[in-house]
């Protein structure tokens, strides 16, 4: 028992030891003034930065983000599917929101799953996206994009 508690107290000690240290590359006598002090390279990312002033519980706008992805097979699925019943165009828009989403395109996922669900009134999946994608946009305090103000998938370049 005592050995474990020394161990897990060495542990500690060492990770405590090498937690990030100030990263200085200029020195005062270069061309800075001299009361500037030293910062970690954490400290000049927009990570920890604060969010944007938000006046009487405004929500900002949306906006188009994620990776591009290569789309086009799913949108030629969702072409040929236009003639097709509209449970079979409701699983083409589906496929595509998925692929969206796993890019994290969530705004223009947003406007197949609406789609989806409104062809397919059965398809839960599709309604549960449009609901967990707009908490996401409520949890950033965003507004998500209104029916039909949706974008179109990021252009890819290959």
């Amino acid at each position: 028992m005592k050995v474990t508690i020394v161990l897990l107290f060495a542990a500690v000690t060492f990770g405590c030891a090498t937690s990030p240290q100030p990263i200085q590359t200029n020195t005062a006598s270069a061309n800075t003034p001299g009361n500037e002090r030293p910062q970690t390279v954490i400290a000049h990312s927009s990570e920890n930065q604060p969010a944007p002033a938000i006046k009487n519980g405004e929500k900002t706008k949306w906006t188009q983000s994620g990776e591009p992805i290569d789309t086009k097979a799913f949108d030629d699925a969702v072409k040929a599917a236009e003639k097709a019943p509209a449970k079979v165009l409701a699983d083409a828009y589906y496929k595509r929101a998925v692929a969206l989403t796993e890019a994290r395109q969530y705004a223009s996922a947003l406007g197949d799953y609406r789609k989806a669900a409104k062809l397919d009134p059965s398809n839960t999946q599709a309604k549960e996206w449009v609901d967990k994608i707009i908490m996401i946009y409520d949890g950033m305090n965003k507004e998500s994009p209104k029916e039909g103000e949706e974008p179109p998938a990021l252009p890819f370049n290959k």
